[in-house]
């Protein structure tokens, strides 16, 4: 994706290639070309350690590639970024590790999709619908662990790809009867409406799948879950003004917050946290769940408090674990 005048300055957006980095590639570019006409935009598809590493569970392509300091869906984005093969680089945000190298810095966020997890199966109804025994489909350990806490009597299994392979896998092979996508990915390919028309939804172009949307409240999503990311050289002070300039303020101060609370646990994207914010005004709410390693029934903890400090709100919800 390239708009053409020698004259202008270039920026170059990595991202990676699955369709849903696409999409959120696209809506980054729209957002830089309306703000600033004068840029010429270039899209590099960069393939990550994730995309590539499809043979083991997710939670093991760290260990397995020997990266145990970077999130395997950003490692080799970064390293475009640290050539100056890329300016800024497009992240789902919850794919970013909580603590960045030096070099580098996450610039702006930009608004918010929905953050719920959704449940897609073969059988209307939702999770509680769904039998004993039955398999549920997911590569993400906190998801897995809270399927594990609810219903103790479903069976979790490995499950890996991009979004269509996923509901493709759930849709034609006897190996899944539902599996747990994030609604956000759902709603910017198109799967999903923005928001629910009937009770019971279906997965748009497969009406076989049954989707709910899980609440927060009952199923408690990813940090950073729904926004998209804007990372940056640190000191790349023209490409931050422009990132900013994208950027929605009111997603800043919760993933802001989000993302320090698992700083403060020292938690990794593998590390089985749920954790959810609301704004109400000037007024943050936070509620958070983590599962020990050890496994058992999760900490959980709450606070509110004014938005403008984010950070203090997370410590607050940090000592308030209980």
């Amino acid at each position: 994706m390239s708009h053409e005048n020698p004259d202008s300055p270039t920026l170059v957006i990595g991202t990676r290639g699955s369709e849903l980095a696409l999409v959120q590639a696209t809506t980054t570019e729209a957002l830089l070309g309306r703000t600033f006409p004068e840029l010429t935009l270039i899209r590099n598809i960069i393939k990550t350690t994730g995309d590539r590493r499809t043979d083991v569970a997710l939670s093991d392509v760290a260990k397995a590639e020997g990266i145990f300091d970077k999130g395997v869906f950003i490692k080799e984005l970064e390293q475009a970024l640290d050539s100056g093969d890329i300016d800024i680089a497009v992240h789902s945000l919850k794919d970013l590790p909580t603590v960045l190298d030096a070099r580098f810095s996450l610039a702006a966020v930009l608004e918010r999709a929905p953050v719920r997890d959704a449940f897609v199966s073969r059988h209307p109804g939702g999770l509680d619908a769904l039998p004993p025994g039955a398999r549920i489909g997911t590569s993400s350990v906190r998801r897995a662990r809270q399927i594990e806490w609810l219903r103790p009597d479903l069976t979790v299994v490995d499950l890996r790809g991009n979004v269509p392979t996923r509901l493709r896998k759930l849709a034609e092979e006897d190996v899944y009867d539902a599996i747990l996508l994030a609604e956000a990915g759902l709603v910017r390919l198109g799967y999903l409406p923005a928001s629910a028309a009937t009770p019971d939804e279906t997965i748009t172009g497969i009406p076989d799948l049954h989707v709910q949307r899980l609440e927060e409240s009952v199923f408690y999503p990813a940090a950073g879950q729904g926004a998209i990311g804007l990372e940056i050289r640190a000191g790349d002070v023209p490409n931050r003004v422009r990132a900013e300039a994208i950027g929605h303020r009111p997603t800043w101060l919760r993933i802001t917050a989000e993302r320090e609370f698992l700083r403060l646990l020292d938690a990794g994207c593998h590390t089985p946290v749920g954790v959810f914010s609301s704004l109400a005004g000037d007024e943050l709410h936070l509620q958070a769940r983590v599962f020990p390693d050890a496994g058992g029934a999760p900490q959980t903890g709450a606070a509110s408090g004014p938005s403008h400090d984010p950070l203090a709100l997370a410590q607050q919800l940090f000592q308030s674990l209980s």
